[in-house]
């Protein structure tokens, strides 16, 4: 009996199926690539790889992100279970789990949606040749962002590099057709059933649970009051999406429906500047180790590690400064007028190469978005596309008296500043925008 079982689940695993890859759309509803594979002529499983190039760059062990990762598949494959269908969870390098899915399954077709970083596109180019060379076709769908690539372009076909003319053309563009959800759930029959398989544990992929706390998706409440409210980090009215929409636990077109449903035209340029910034990098892929505007690369950084150090830990002795880092290295978030700030202080007020700053939000933000971070940083040094011009240097004293006059959002990060004691700043602020204007003008010349 045993044994005509499993023969029976032999012939199931042999049967021609499709795969549809899921890596920043951790969702089942409004997902292109899922829409698409469940209306092909396969049932089709889902399948998620923990990539050991991406892990193993990972120094925390803890990382919060991998514990989202983790705790969003378990929440699908739940769903998927009562569907009869299960999520395929494997750990690897990719090529290598490729080939033994292909192993495991009789696989017709695969789908997934677009990535836009340098080492995604090089990782599905790779696939897509590899299947090809076994006879699978291989589909790949726009689904994090509303425009990519060359949808929004100049009228000489080339790309845009700033954002205001960018966003005009965007913004006309946009009509119910972009905004339409994928009614992949209409479909769901087309599963291909199988019983439930296992997950690979969080240890062994050497990491442990983190007691992270995770945003909710309650975007929605926030949205009236974003505009008046945004800048000032002690209000809490932004919307934490950021987290959902990197791991696609929302769908793109969801939020920009729901910005226009509630007139929210600011919240609604933030998606856009999102969609501006992967644009930028699909276009300008260096753009991750190197200046947007070259001559930015001839600076001479000061790069002093200590000052890095205190930078990092928040004891810069500006209040605004210390307590962004603080909040940021606590929770894995920072409010956005505060990240502007602080990347403008490292570069500016201390000399210090914006990479080492991009390299420690991407270590710590659990939104990090490599788009989005690298254009950040790029725009607060001074360097990447529609950046201020060089010589406008925040002054942390005056954001601080503009967006936090009454200290709240300092005393609840860097509850020292509440003592009359308060620490010494590392650097005086006219002395830092004279020598940043005199090593910037030197490296432009």
């Amino acid at each position: 009996m045993a044994q005509n079982k499993n023969s029976n689940h032999h012939h199931l695993e042999k049967k021609e199926i499709s795969i549809c890859w899921l890596r920043r759309d951790l969702r089942l509803e409004d997902n292109a690539a899922l829409y698409h594979a469940l209306k092909g002529s396969h049932p089709v499983l889902l399948l998620f790889i923990f990539d050991k190039h991406i892990l193993d760059k990972l120094e925390n062990k803890k990382d919060a992100r991998v514990t989202f990762i983790y705790q969003t598949l378990e929440s699908l494959q739940g769903k998927l279970i009562q569907k009869n269908t299960s999520l395929i969870v494997k750990y690897g390098i990719p090529e290598k789990v490729w080939a033994e899915v292909l192993k495991t399954y009789n696989v017709k077709a695969v789908y997934t949606n677009h990535d836009y970083e340098p080492y995604a596109t090089r990782r599905d180019d790779t696939l897509a040749e590899f299947l090809r060379s076994e006879g699978i076709i291989f589909h790949s769908f726009k689904d994090q962002v509303i425009f990519e690539k060359s949808e929004i372009v100049k009228a000489d076909q080339k790309p845009y590099t700033v954002f205001t003319p960018y966003f005009k053309v965007w913004n006309n563009k946009l009509n119910d057709f972009y905004l339409k959800p994928y009614p992949s759930e209409k479909y769901i029959h087309n599963f291909f059933p199988t019983h439930k398989l296992s997950f690979p544990t969080l240890e062994e992929m050497g990491f442990e649970l983190s007691s992270q706390q995770f945003p909710t998706l309650n975007f929605e409440e926030k949205l009236a009051s974003y505009e008046k409210k945004r800048d000032y980090p002690a209000a809490d009215a932004t919307t934490h999406i950021g987290l959902h929409l990197r791991f696609g636990t929302v769908s793109i077109r969801k939020a920009a429906a729901k910005a226009i449903a509630h007139n929210a035209e600011k919240w609604l340029s933030e998606l856009a500047w999102r969609d501006f910034y992967m644009m930028i990098l699909w276009h300008f892929p260096h753009i991750t180790n190197k200046a947007f505007k070259p001559a930015y690369d001839n600076i001479k950084w000061r790069n002093n590690e200590a000052e890095f150090k205190a930078w990092c830990e928040g004891k810069t002795g500006y209040p605004l400064v210390d307590a962004g880092m603080r909040q940021l290295n606590q929770t894995g978030f920072m409010h956005n007028r505060i990240r502007m700030v602080v990347a403008s202080f490292l570069c500016k007020h201390l000399l210090i190469d914006w990479r080492w700053g991009e390299a420690y939000f991407a270590d710590k933000l659990l939104d990090y978005e490599l788009a989005s971070n690298v254009g950040g940083w790029q725009w607060a040094c001074g360097s990447g596309n529609d950046a201020a011009p060089y010589f406008r240097v925040f002054n942390p004293e005056l954001q601080l008296k503009k967006f936090d006059s009454k200290m709240e959002y300092v005393f609840k990060w860097a509850p020292a500043y509440k003592l009359a004691i308060l620490p010494i700043p590392i650097v005086e602020h006219t002395f830092a925008r004279d020598r940043v204007l005199k090593e910037f003008k030197k490296a432009l010349a």
